[in-house]
């Protein structure tokens, strides 16, 4: 993952993205990432639960 943190606690699922922070270009050019989780992947301590994450911003 880029820039992004899953915490879990009990039911309740934290995102936690640093929107101060870049992770350079998208393969496309068009967008700057900001966080990722770089397709779809597992919530914490539940791996038949998946989720899949992507903030970004037009260039």
């Amino acid at each position: 993952m880029k820039n992004c943190e899953m915490k879990l606690n009990g039911s309740i699922l934290t995102i936690t993205v640093d929107i101060s922070k870049e992770c350079g270009k998208s393969s496309s050019g068009k967008s700057i990432i900001i966080g990722s989780t770089e397709g779809n992947v597992s919530v914490p301590d539940k791996e038949d639960i998946k989720i899949g994450v992507n903030v970004y911003r037009k260039t």
